[in-house]
């Protein structure tokens, strides 16, 4: 009897245990690895680099929160990074030098945002197109789009006011990171606090049974298409503003990492399962490796191996959701 009431707590010390990494093992890693760029580069930790590095992240965090409702149903967008650079050109065409035009920049990129993402999700539900192949269409249509407008050459008639939202500071704290501050909270009440948010992990749970619940899979797939829209399209406008330039390639590589910072915070490609702040940690994890590469020195081909590397050590590292 004794020796196996000496086995019990160190069971549910292993039990537990396991389950903390479980939970919080991105926020651990993430942690580890502050500590290490800390450790490799002093620079790191310096106000100015460490503005710049949440700066820089906040776009991607946009487009990643949006990712993240469509892996949730079991889908992904390649047409995100496309759509950003496609918005940027849009904001050009206002030819505006007023900060009154804003607005009309933001609306008009939110309505274009939410007809490519209702044209991604009708594609995927309606006429069962798979999601690679349907968004890899778009990425292609927007970027034809492009440049049959611009002929290939830059643009950089903008408003001086897109500079400061994507740039300036308030009380020290980035304007674009407060902004997707907002978003993430606005979001993440509509993932775990709205009917919708419920429907949604039902039907990247389950669609047939979803269905059979009297819920209407493809009206939420489309839903959570034109949300990933509408999120990358106000990253596009908020990264043209810290770029200052609209070239074709505004935000080339998006796509990729924003699946990237998702399934690596915790969103599941399977579907139903994930959170908000799991991907931004994913998020965060992609910006402090990015910045430590480049502080560095390392050339572009060592950074590449070490961005997967540590990707593919985050991800084996964290190996189910964090809530």
């Amino acid at each position: 009897m004794a020796p196996l009431e000496a086995t019990l707590p160190k069971s549910r010390k292993s039990v537990s245990m396991a389950a903390i990494f479980e939970r919080f093992g991105l926020a651990i890693f993430l942690g580890v690895l502050l500590v290490a760029a800390a450790l490799l580069s002093p620079t790191f930790l310096r106000p100015a680099n460490l503005v710049n590095v949440l700066t820089i992240a906040a776009p991607l965090g946009m487009v990643v929160v949006g990712q993240a409702f469509v892996i949730m149903v079991r889908g992904l967008d390649l047409s995100v990074a496309s759509l950003m650079a496609t918005v940027a050109v849009l904001a050009t065409a206002f030819k505006a030098t007023s900060n009154d035009a804003i607005p009309v920049i933001f609306i008009a990129a939110i309505v274009l945002s939410a007809l490519v993402g209702f044209v991604n999700g009708w594609l995927v539900a309606k006429r069962n197109v798979s999601p690679f192949l349907a968004t890899l269409a778009m990425m292609i249509i927007l970027q034809g789009v492009r440049f049959a407008y611009t002929g290939g050459a830059p643009i950089s008639t903008l408003p001086p006011g897109m500079s400061f939202l994507a740039s300036g500071r308030i009380w020290g704290i980035p304007v674009n990171l407060m902004t997707l501050a907002v978003m993430a909270v606005v979001l993440s009440i509509v993932l775990h606090r709205s009917r919708l948010g419920r429907e949604i992990f039902m039907v990247g749970s389950n669609p047939k049974a979803a269905f059979l619940n009297g819920i209407a899979p493809d009206r939420v797939t489309i839903a959570c298409y034109v949300i990933c829209s509408v999120c990358a399209g106000i990253g596009g406008l908020f990264l043209l503003g810290y770029v200052g330039t609209v070239s074709n390639w505004v935000g080339q590589g998006y796509e990729l990492d924003s699946i990237v910072a998702a399934v690596m915070g915790g969103v599941a490609l399977s579907g139903g399962r994930g959170t908000i702040l799991g991907a931004l940690l994913g998020v965060a994890v992609l910006v402090v490796i990015n910045n430590l590469v480049l502080l560095l020195g390392f050339p572009i081909e060592m950074q590449l191996i070490i961005k997967g590397i540590i990707i593919v050590g985050a991800a084996a590292f964290y190996r189910t959701r964090l809530v």
